[in-house]
């Protein structure tokens, strides 16, 4: 599997895309979503909860397993995907386009450059 290069990765198998010089869209990787197997059950934070790096910020469900998500960086959760929740099948079909939430935060760029670029996160999904 190949990982989008401007997205960035967490060891938790969380994305993270650069929106703006303060927003990061996140999502899980395909290799989150492929050892979960079909989802059925997502749970996401409301809007202008904060944040912390590594903070557990919801759960998601499948038929094999419940696993928590992990927030990649600090923030405020400014956006988070409703439509996901109604629908969290989709997560399976595209999960690298199919986001969770948005967070801002003043100093977005620096903790964006601080995580796993997509070589970095390939060579760790091999090494599992």
């Amino acid at each position: 599997m190949s990982y989008p290069n401007n997205y960035k990765y967490t060891k938790e198998h969380e994305w993270a895309e650069l929106v703006s010089d303060t927003q990061i869209r996140v999502g899980i990787t395909d290799h989150a979503q492929n050892s979960l197997g079909d989802i059925v059950f997502l749970e996401l934070p409301k809007v202008g909860r904060e944040l912390k790096s590594h903070e557990t910020f919801g759960v998601v469900e499948s038929i094999k397993a419940v696993s928590d998500l992990y927030s990649p960086v600090n923030g405020k959760v400014v956006q988070a995907n409703s439509d996901l929740v109604s629908d969290p099948a989709k997560i399976n079909s595209n999960p690298h386009t199919e986001w969770m939430l948005v967070l801002e935060s003043a100093d977005a760029k620096t903790q964006f450059a601080g995580l796993m670029d997509a070589a970095a996160y390939s060579e760790y999904v091999r090494s599992l």
